[in-house]
């Protein structure tokens, strides 16, 4: 009896990881709604966990190195506007066979060692400047201020009535030899780029 009993409990657990999985997709699709009490840590929140799913959703090329401890890095610079959402929502997950591992970087320290960044707004008038200097290398930048992905950034957020959305550069994204997943481009409200999949 308590085995059978146990049978179904892990069947049901299992269950409901895979629609979570399922479910997932269909909620960043339709954007997490904002209502007008929600505070900037929630809208942080929020995005803290679409980046960990845009980690998902691209393969980088086979030579990436990994951390020392084969983690993957998200690193943001300057002042972290997550306010510490990053290393108490995605710190520590699974990307595949690596752990996600978070690194805040101050004013001009080397991004070369990281394979996302983020880039906030209080970067703005850098952005150009920071993503020049990446030449190219296969790392994930993600940002949210308007002409993000204009000026060779990959994933940019944008806030569209009260929910949070995003949009994709693919040519920044091949350039860095980067693929983007199919699943993640029809979530995307806008993708540009030449190389958009077929």
């Amino acid at each position: 009896m308590e085995v059978a009993a146990q049978r179904q409990v892990n069947a049901c657990t299992k269950r409901s990881h895979w629609a979570l999985v399922l479910i997932l997709p269909i909620l960043v699709a339709g954007g997490w709604e904002r209502s007008r009490a929600q505070s900037t840590d929630e809208e942080y929140r929020i995005k803290a966990a679409f980046i960990f799913h845009f980690a998902q959703l691209v393969d980088w090329p086979p030579e990436t190195p990994a951390g020392a401890d084969n983690s993957l890095l998200l690193c943001t610079v300057g002042d972290d506007p997550f306010q510490g959402a990053l290393e108490s929502t995605v710190a520590g997950k699974a990307i595949g066979d690596r752990i996600l591992r978070i690194r805040h970087l101050k004013q001009g320290e080397d991004m070369q060692a990281c394979h996302v960044l983020f880039l906030g707004r209080a970067q703005s008038k850098r952005i150009p400047t920071l993503l020049a200097n990446l030449h190219n290398a296969p790392i994930l930048t993600v940002g949210e201020t308007p002409g993000f992905l204009g000026a060779g950034g990959m994933i940019c957020f944008v806030l569209e009535g009260n929910n949070v959305r995003f949009g994709i550069n693919l040519d920044a994204a091949a350039s860095a030899k980067l693929k983007i997943g199919s699943r993640l481009l029809i979530l995307a409200q806008t993708v540009v780029g030449e190389s958009r999949e077929k």
